[in-house]
């Protein structure tokens, strides 16, 4: 149990929130929600240890094993599977025992740590990695790879990987879709369903905080409250409470001024002044209730193109990839006023090539592209975040786009984007991912395009601006392909889907749930075709090739220990000779030739200690490259 007892914290001198109380008991599955900056990642933070409480009171039980995503991966050496391993801290100190066991030949030892391995179920802990890595959207190949040789994105992946091979008892995950696509979100979404354990996530992704949750804590106005029920059940009975503050409200504001009247009409009568003052001092003792307000704070809309030629955009037999490599072959598409279409498909298939050809970022290998005359379109991709000018402002951005336009157009236009006051006049350096993100999407609806192709628009944005994305989407009258893993916004702003996979692009005859059941019969499939190509190994089969593994790299463990031993050694002996050299008696004149003797063993010693320390560190390497 987690209890959090009229808590507040701060940053800096602003608070974030206060007075607030809440409980989170075992086994329950917890949605945190509230604006970018509210306070989500600090109450995390102050979970892991990492951040001290202002005011009030925390507590969980001793001894609780906590898994959370590393937000940076070192460029190691290893194997990308036997990274997300090193997650299961439990089996790596059990293997650690195994190793020395072996290397001091104590038979008794080494019977229980595999007792001990297998009452864990340490003999499937390669094929757990592989399927959490292949869930992940990991290839085979790719698991072997070394971690230095994966990108931002991907390191990622393996970081959550690692956390999710953690045995743990409480898991908090902050933001794990945002460098996920569809169909990693959705396995990510059924394995969360099934942890056993205590669950905090911190999510702006709707359907997949209604699909996990069962409690919802949510931040705003510097209160932090629980909710039962998932995300869904949140919105309506927060609804209803607004409903009832402004109820509350109104009726007070009608007290209020019936009050105020009495107080003005009769203040100057000697005869009623005692009763004005009374109402008066009621007035003041009054507690008052805020207006009901839900913290929006976008509020923009795409005007009407100026041309809505048909068709806008078209491909023909068109061949798509990288050099020499095809990803979609023969595509054919063509796009009108009106469309509005979502791109589905597994990680790798073509999607954003797809769209990069699309938007003109991409030639295609062969085949044609045909764009009509008064083609304008508006392309978002994460990339685009890179190309902002980061000692430049908002104001300037806008600036570039049109030189014509007032300030005060400018500054009530970015206000829709919630670049408020002097935020509009401060470099991008500093700003946040999601404040990039709100300024690319102001730039490109600006622009006023009537194609709009927008990869992963969502990434690092909160629920309310995903809201209001979605609604001014709606209301769009150009044409959107949209590739994301955003179901909620699919749903919302798409009446057309198309399957990419298998190096083709065809319509896909169903919704999002079909979709997802097409994705459970293709993993079957993958996984039968494993099972066949590589049969299963018996438990006594896993133990008797672990065995031959370990015999067959004995010589390195013994290279190691002896290894160890001659480090230890030249050690010792290096310690007795500076006890010696530290003796004032070894300097002085009888004493000449054993210092003479002492400081000649002295060296040689010093180069064998750095001789054994090399040995010592090629064995570890020798192992660690045979594993």
């Amino acid at each position: 149990m987690l209890n959090f007892k009229n808590i507040a914290l701060r940053r800096g001198v602003r608070v974030l929130f206060s007075n607030s109380s809440f409980t989170i008991h075992k086994g329950q599955k917890v949605g945190f929600t509230g604006a970018n900056g509210a306070g989500k990642s600090s109450l995390f933070a102050l979970v892991k240890n990492e951040m001290h409480l202002d005011e009030g009171d925390f507590s969980m039980p001793p001894n609780l094993e906590i898994a959370h995503v590393a937000q940076e991966t070192p460029a190691v050496a290893c194997s990308a599977i036997d990274y997300v391993i090193d997650g299961d801290k439990e089996f790596r100190n059990l293997q650690d025992q195994l190793r020395q066991a072996e290397l001091v030949d104590d038979g008794l030892k080494q019977a229980e740590y595999h007792a001990a391995l297998d009452i864990i179920g340490g003999y499937t802990t390669q094929s757990r990695a592989s399927r959490l890595m292949s869930g992940l959207g990991f290839s085979a190949v790719q698991a072997q790879n070394t971690v230095g040789s994966f990108s931002g994105g991907w390191r990622m992946r393996l970081n959550l990987a690692q956390a999710l091979m953690c045995r743990s008892d409480l898991l908090l995950l902050d933001e794990p879709t945002n460098h996920l696509d569809l169909d990693a979100v959705i396995w990510l979404q059924d394995w969360l369903c099934k942890y056993p354990g205590t669950l905090m996530l911190i999510s702006h992704d709707r359907d997949f905080l209604d699909t996990i949750t069962d409690h919802i804590v949510h931040i705003e106005q510097g209160k932090a409250e629980i909710y039962t029920g998932n995300y869904s059940a949140f919105e309506r009975m927060r609804a209803e409470k607004l409903a009832q503050q402004q109820s509350a409200f109104l009726k007070q504001q009608r007290e209020m001024a019936h009050i105020q009247s009495f107080v003005d009409r009769f203040k100057a009568q000697a005869t009623k002044a005692r009763q004005a003052q009374s109402r008066i001092k009621a007035l003041e003792r009054m507690e008052l209730i805020a207006m009901a307000h839900v913290d929006s704070p976008f509020d923009f809309s795409f005007a009407k193109p100026d041309k809505m030629p048909n068709p806008l955009l078209s491909l023909d037999k068109t061949d798509i990839g990288y050099g020499s490599t095809c990803v979609l072959k023969n595509a054919g598409l063509s796009i009108s006023p009106g469309d509005r279409i979502g791109l589905l498909g597994p990680n790798g298939a073509g999607k954003s090539s797809l769209i990069k050809v699309l938007a003109g970022d991409m030639l295609p290998l062969s085949g044609n592209r045909y764009e009509a005359e008064a083609l304008k379109i508006g392309y978002f991709a994460q990339h685009q975040l890179e190309q902002l000018q980061l000692d430049e402002t908002p104001l300037w951005h806008l600036q570039k786009l049109d030189k014509q336009a007032t300030e005060k157009d400018l500054r009530n236009f970015l206000g829709g984007f919630d670049f408020q006051g002097d935020k509009v006049l401060e470099p991008v350096r500093p700003f946040s991912g999601g404040e990039k993100a709100r300024l690319v999407l102001a730039l490109l609806v600006y622009q006023n395009p009537n194609l709009l192709l927008l990869d992963e628009p969502t990434n690092h944005l909160d629920l309310e601006m995903r809201h209001a994305l979605s609604v001014a989407l709606q209301d769009y009258q150009g044409a959107i392909v949209v590739v994301s893993h955003d179901r909620h916004l699919l749903r919302s702003v798409t009446d057309h889907l198309l399957l990419v996979s298998g190096g083709k692009v065809e319509p896909f005859d169903g919704d999002l749930d079909d979709y997802r059941q097409w994705l459970t019969e293709q993993k079957k499939c993958e996984e039968k075709m494993v099972a066949d190509a590589e049969p299963a190994l018996s438990r006594k089969d896993q133990r008797k090739l672990d065995a031959e593994r370990r015999q067959k790299n004995k010589p390195l463990y013994d290279a190691l220990k002896r290894a160890e031993l001659a480090v230890e050694k030249y050690h010792n002996e290096q310690r007795q000779l500076e006890q010696m050299l530290a003796d004032p008696d070894i300097y002085t004149d009888e004493a000449k030739m054993r210092l003479k003797q002492a400081l000649d063993k002295k060296v040689k010693i010093d180069k064998a200690l750095e001789d054994a320390e090399v040995a010592w560190m090629e064995a570890e390497e020798a192992i660690e490259n045979a594993k």
